[in-house]
């Protein structure tokens, strides 16, 4: 049996969707430099890729995909999904 709980409070919701929400988040990784330089052909390729490769091998599956993307389903009361629209980013601490 499967049994619906809200992600934000843990109160049981209706197997049908009857009474609550569902909020899709997904991050993904800015597409970043996209122009080339003279300088950029000439660096040693190889030995970036091989300096990657061993950064990669000392991370966990899960660590490496969090930096390039990640998706999220939230099962939300009508409480939590007014809270969460009242202010997506609460759980977000910014940096200044």
């Amino acid at each position: 049996m499967i049994r619906y709980r809200c992600d934000g409070c843990g109160i049981d919701l209706a197997k049908d969707g009857s009474d609550h929400f569902i909020v899709k988040v997904e991050a993904f990784a800015a597409a970043g430099k996209t122009e080339f330089t003279t300088e950029d052909l000439r660096r040693d390729h190889e030995a970036e890729l091989t300096r990657l490769i061993d950064k990669l091998e000392a991370q966990s599956p899960d660590e490496i995909e969090d930096q390039v993307y990640r998706a999220l389903r939230l099962d939300l009361c009508p409480g939590c999904h007014r809270r969460f629209l009242d202010a997506p980013l609460a759980g977000v601490k910014a940096k200044h």
